[in-house]
């Protein structure tokens, strides 16, 4: 007999008569699938493509915008065939600063976004007041970028900025809440078992559904960053900057458009107040006495199995409770299980630093070898390529291999090898960039190196010899950061979900601020040793994150099985998830 009755199941997660729970035996021995991904998902996930064909459409030539003067005589920046595009002529320092800058910005308002819609709007409102946010963004961008404007380095430069943070802050609250709310169209949360045509006895997995849900989230995403890069950095180069920022601006009228359309369709989770309150008094509960001079016993004793079971409302008289203690047992397993989420992310800033350099050193990089024409931040493109094109060969071949062959590839492994891939993305942008200083005219000064004509000498490299290096990057996100979404998803308290991925996405932010401290590398003659200590610190990284984790791994279908938790007037199953329209 299955461990819970059709009825019960019914009762607890909503699914369908007929179908049951697998019992523990089921669970080691049935080979796992995804369920069907609803289609409110694929709408939520088009209006993330739109958003992302602006981000990074608009933000693929902010390098070049800042790095490089205008062309002689040019008044809108463009390079054309054979020379290179630019507009403020600050160097790579001061572009690697602000593209660094406008990252850690972008990554610390989602921060700001969580507490709007867990507090006060919910997700999909908030979703709304950062699409008209960004929007000014893009339009004080445009200007920036306008003959008669551009001309003006300084004004130019502080309209950019002011330009940049508005559209950072659009950005952030857009990222905390788009990538929740479509997870949230999927209602299902317990595994049951099913038999398939061939007579199969399988476990359809909520947690593969997921993972499966946030593939095709990434893949939309990059599908919009391709079309974006691609078409902006082809009017940077013949046009000029205020197409490559009016482009993306037009695209994005279409976000406002889909999310009008499908208001009525949409699952929508209701704002639930702050319940930061209460996970800080139930810390401190369960902290007390555990307290010690000795910060290593105190970390093991925070560490420790039973840290919570004080803090568990069972165990407590009902007299002898505080007021505050309006939660259940299951709440306090929720906030375990999120705690320990957010110490995985902790991981992650080491290897954002490797995937970022593809964001600013390899793309001037490019500008260091011949291109024959094409843009040097063209090729920043084969990551976005690459990833539509592996993402369906994971999802259809990799991953069911993997699981026909009994091959367990949980979460933290597959974090775990993202890592270790990144590395070596970082590995081979060393070896070319020694290459490059070896076949260049000016050898270590690269990036300077100039004719009596003051034109570009470059190594005789082909900026193709870039591509393995953005397709291991490529690699590495499907395993680590798309991952990482899933995980924050599923291991968040319900009514704590965007903080959660907030904290999630905060890892970039926290990279970035660990990228200034390297900004020194980041310039002729260091470059080498800027990759390699990137490479060295993902790759440590994933060995260690990998011995911090083990023990958690083996928990893993533990976690995602555990039953929702109550807290006094905010709504913790997601059966209470409104279905509006």
């Amino acid at each position: 007999m299955h461990g819970v009755t059709t009825a019960q199941l019914h009762e607890i997660d909503g699914i369908h008569d007929g179908l049951v729970c697998p019992t523990e035996d089921e669970r080691q021995t049935l080979r796992r699938i995804a369920d069907d991904i609803p289609w409110n998902a694929y709408l939520i996930a088009l209006v993330e493509l739109a958003e992302r064909f602006s981000f990074y459409g608009a933000g693929v030539v902010f390098t070049n915008f800042v790095q490089f003067p205008l062309p002689l005589g040019s008044s809108t920046g463009a390079g054309l065939r054979d020379g290179q595009s630019g507009a403020l002529g600050k160097g790579q320092r001061a572009s690697t600063a602000i593209s660094i800058f406008y990252v850690l910005w972008c990554n610390l308002t989602p921060l700001v976004g969580a507490y709007v819609a867990d507090v006060h709007l919910g997700r999909f409102d908030t979703v709304c007041v950062a699409v008209f946010i960004a929007l000014v963004g893009h339009i004080i961008l445009i200007i920036a970028a306008i003959p008669g404007v551009i001309e003006q380095t300084d004004t130019s430069l502080l309209i950019f900025l002011v330009a940049i943070v508005i559209t950072g802050l659009g950005t952030g609250l857009f990222k905390a809440n788009i990538s929740t709310l479509v997870a949230e169209q999927y209602k299902r949360t317990k595994m049951f078992v099913i038999t398939t045509a061939s007579g199969e006895q399988v476990i359809v997995d909520p947690a593969l559904t997921i993972s499966r849900i946030y593939m095709y989230f990434y893949l939309l995403i990059n599908l919009g960053a391709l079309l974006g890069q691609i078409g902006m950095t082809y009017s940077e180069k013949y046009v000029g900057f205020w197409l490559a920022y009016t482009l993306p601006t037009v695209v994005f009228l279409l976000c406002p458009i889909i999310l009008v359309i499908g208001r009525n369709r949409y699952i929508r989770a209701p704002p639930t107040g702050s319940v930061l309150a209460t996970f800080f008094l139930l810390f401190r509960f369960a902290a007390r006495g555990r307290w010690s001079a000795n910060p290593l016993r105190t970390w093991r004793n925070f560490s420790a199995p039973g840290f919570w079971d004080a803090a568990r409302p069972s165990r407590i008289r009902a007299a002898a409770r505080p007021v505050w203690m309006t939660f259940d047992d299951a709440w306090v397993d929720e906030v375990d299980r999120g705690l320990k989420a957010c110490a995985v992310f902790a991981w992650f800033p080491l290897y954002w630093l490797a995937v970022s350099q593809m964001n600013n050193n390899l793309t001037s990089q490019a500008a260091t070898m011949t291109t024959d024409g094409l843009p040097n931040d063209i090729l920043s493109n084969i990551d976005p390529l690459a990833l539509i094109v592996f993402i369906p060969l994971c999802d259809f071949f990799v991953y069911p291999a993997l699981q026909r062959w009994r091959i367990r590839f949980t979460a933290l492994k597959r974090i775990t090898a993202g890592f270790l891939v990144g590395a070596t993305a970082m590995v081979w942008a060393a070896l070319l960039q020694y290459n490059i200083y070896q076949t260049n005219p000016c050898h270590y000064a690269a990036a300077t190196c100039r004719d009596a004509a003051q034109r570009p000498l470059v190594s005789p490299l082909s900026v193709w010899m870039q591509a393995p290096a953005y397709l291991l990057i490529a690699l590495s996100e499907i395993l680590a950061s798309i991952t990482g979404f899933q995980y924050a998803f599923q291991m968040a308290p319900t009514n704590m979900r965007s903080l959660v991925m907030a904290l999630f996405i905060l890892t970039t932010a926290v990279s970035a601020v660990l990228g200034e401290a390297f900004l020194w590398l980041s310039a002729d003659p260091l470059l080498v040793w800027n990759y390699t200590v990137m490479g060295a610190l993902a790759g440590g990284g994933g060995c260690a994150f990998w011995l911090s984790v083990r023990r958690l791994d083996a928990q893993e279908d533990a976690m995602h099985n555990l039953a929702p938790g109550q807290l006094e007037g905010h709504p913790g199953d997601p059966e209470e998830l409104e279905l509006e329209g």
